[in-house]
């Protein structure tokens, strides 16, 4: 057991920014951070949304709510969608979903009409086979070169095979519609990010399922032709497959077998079950459930570790609960709990991007699909964005156990951004943070003198601490953080408008993006969390070796 050395940073006093304890109780306790090395690294654009392909004929437990948030008929014209793509500078975009192994590309080598998904039963995912005309592709390209949004698209993986009746999909992958769409692409000059492959076809699949070594060979074969198609153009895009279910020993032999072929491993998560499980804010709220999505990441890191493949993984696609997501719940304020909840956790395990189904459609989007307002999680992700850097610190809590805490070095500006959820009702915790030894705090001042040195017993070893307490009436106002507390309105989880800071966040007249604007916090007070309630929590005075 080695000694680590810890610096507490608190007060003698705290503020309670929207926390209503009548009832309830003032519990402290301590986020500790490792700072020495960061764990992980994310990708500056980490954030990601989807847009599917679902037609508003897609109904689940006989609610129909994706209206018109289909990439072939979404409003590209409406101001709230442009200027939520806008806010983020950028945002990553996945175009993809269940019927993209459906579609056919209306390029030269497509002989037959152009027609719309039909509802039908009988069919592979319920549709008959759709169809992406060249001007809606031209129309999708032009908006998202406006938006700035970068792109990643689906290819359909099951063009030219075959679906035997044990429900396995045989045969080598027929690349040339895929082919004709890349090359109409480069001629336009339109910037896609990444191509990828197929949408839940590894493993068991869902409604059909391709083998491993033939996933590989047609992923090889996709690298061939985008080589060949973007040659002299760089830098080329990323190979992305197979953006389905973690398998492990699926995965371990698609990563085995595509070393030098694949640039990012895909994974979906809908861990809560399906949109009709009245149970899911139950789910969303036990800190055990959460937790059991760690071990998918974790065996995914250790399946990626062991390989001689250099592919990074990404959550493809996650939405949480499967079939649409379920209304009131996963567009709603409690949602966050769960969606920041994931957003930390992949980053701890090193994931590069988190693509949260959808950005609009379903009851899962970040936008409200009839209205494009923003729901909660929109807002979320935002903050997320604006203020958690690349690199994840090692961070743990002790204290009430409804509380999940992450830390990262902060984005864009010095020091490090907290982020805390408080999944109790009813109690508001009051958290001291602690850094080991090499971390020091920056302000204009001089540094104020070190009181006492104590031992602190954490989890299963001893820390040697420093305990630093800031002297009454010394100078602050140079030591101040920034925090940004969210809430439900009237306290109901069920709520889909989103407090920061006790101001509602909603868009204006014009479609604008509020702002986001942080309360400043005298660093030397602890942070309060309220119950049901996020804070993050700028620290810019704080610099530790991982962030430097």
């Amino acid at each position: 057991m080695g000694l680590c050395f810890w610096v507490f940073v608190f007060g003698y006093s705290f503020s309670t920014v929207n926390a209503d304890t009548a009832g309830g109780a003032n519990v402290e306790g301590t986020v500790f951070i490792d700072g020495k090395a960061h764990i992980g690294k994310i990708d500056n654009d980490f954030v990601c949304a989807t847009l599917d392909w679902w037609p508003p004929e897609k109904c689940d437990y006989g609610t129909c709510s994706w209206g018109h948030a289909s990439l072939l008929n979404l409003d590209l014209n409406n101001k709230i969608l442009l200027n939520a793509i806008k806010a983020f500078t950028p945002l990553k975009l996945r175009l993809g979903g269940t019927l993209q192994d459906k579609v056919i590309y209306d390029t030269e080598d497509h002989r037959l009409p152009c027609t719309h998904f039909v509802k039908n039963t009988s069919q592979l995912f319920g549709f008959t086979q759709g169809c992406l005309p060249l001007y809606r592709w031209d129309e999708l390209n032009t908006f998202f070169k406006i938006s700035g949004a970068v792109i990643i698209f689906g290819l359909n993986a099951l063009s030219g095979r075959s679906i035997r009746p044990d429900g396995s999909a045989v045969g080598a992958w027929d690349s040339s519609n895929a082919e004709s769409l890349i090359r109409y692409t480069v001629k336009k000059g339109y910037d896609i990010s990444a191509w990828e492959l197929g949408n839940e076809l590894s493993g068991n699949g869902v409604g059909t399922r391709v083998a491993a070594n033939q996933y590989a060979a047609d992923s090889i074969s996709l690298r061939n032709l985008v080589q060949d198609i973007y040659s002299g153009v760089e830098p080329k895009p990323q190979i992305i497959a197979p953006g389905g279910f973690f398998d492990q020993n699926w995965f371990k032999e698609f990563l085995d077998k595509t070393t030098k072929s694949l640039d990012v491993i895909t994974h979906h998560i809908y861990n809560l079950g399906p949109g009709v499980d009245t149970h899911l804010i139950e789910k969303i709220l036990d800190p055990s459930y959460l937790d059991g999505e760690a071990n998918t990441f974790s065996r995914l890191q250790r399946t990626i570790n062991s390989s001689a493949s250099s592919a990074t993984s990404w959550v493809g696609e996650a939405g949480g609960a499967y079939n649409s997501g379920r209304n009131l719940v996963t567009n709603a304020f409690v949602f966050s709990f769960w969606y920041l909840d994931q957003l930390g956790m992949a980053s701890a395990y090193d994931t590069k991007t988190y693509c949260r189904q959808t950005l609009i459609g379903g009851n899962y989007g970040l936008l409200n699909t009839n209205t494009f307002v923003p729901n909660p999680d929109y807002y979320s992700a935002l903050l997320w964005h604006r203020l958690m850097g690349r690199n994840v610190l090692s961070t743990s809590f002790s204290g009430p156990k409804k509380i999940r805490a992450y830390a990262h070095c902060a984005k864009q500006s010095q020091g490090i951004t907290l982020l805390l959820i408080n999944l109790d009702n009813s109690t508001t915790v009051v958290a001291k943070v602690a850094f080991n030894g090499t971390s020091t705090l920056q302000h204009k001042h001089k540094l104020h003198r070190l009181h006492r040195l104590h031992k602190y017993r954490h989890r299963h070893r001893i820390h040697r601490t420093k305990v630093i307490r800031f002297s009454e009436g010394s100078k602050t106002s140079e030591m101040e953080r920034e925090e940004y507390h969210l809430t439900a309105k009237d306290g109901n989880l069920h709520s889909q408008t989103m407090l920061l800071n006790g101001n509602i966040l909603t868009v204006n007249a014009s479609g604008d993006i509020p702002p986001l604007e942080p309360l400043n916090v005298n660093s030397s007070s602890p942070i309060t969390i309220a119950p049901f309630s996020i804070v993050f929590a700028h620290m810019p005075s704080v610099v530790l070796p991982a962030c430097r």
